[in-house]
């Protein structure tokens, strides 16, 4: 029982995976999404942004393979971002 149950777990993982991939694929440059984040997440995920304040929500628009383009302070102006790129948003959840 347990085995079957890691053979779907690593079936689930794979399927992942390839979604992943396959959403970067079909991005290419073209499809952006927008990520809510704290200020400690922001900065890990940007280390060479300084002065972050402790305690703020950002938002940092993505490539569709995950990479990071732009990091804001308000949804409002990642979205401006994305448009100002020629990116289509895509909804993440």
């Amino acid at each position: 029982m347990e085995k079957a149950v890691q053979q779907k777990r690593s079936a689930v993982a794979d399927l992942s995976l390839a979604a992943a991939a396959d959403l970067a694929r079909l991005g290419d440059g073209k499809i952006a999404y927008i990520r809510a984040m704290t200020s400690d997440e922001a900065q890990r995920m940007f280390p060479t942004v300084e002065g972050l304040p402790d305690g703020i929500n950002l938002f940092a628009l993505h490539g569709a393979d995950g990479t990071p383009l732009a990091l804001t302070d308000s949804h409002h102006a990642a979205i401006g971002h994305a448009i100002g790129d020629k990116l289509e948003i895509s909804s993440i959840h």
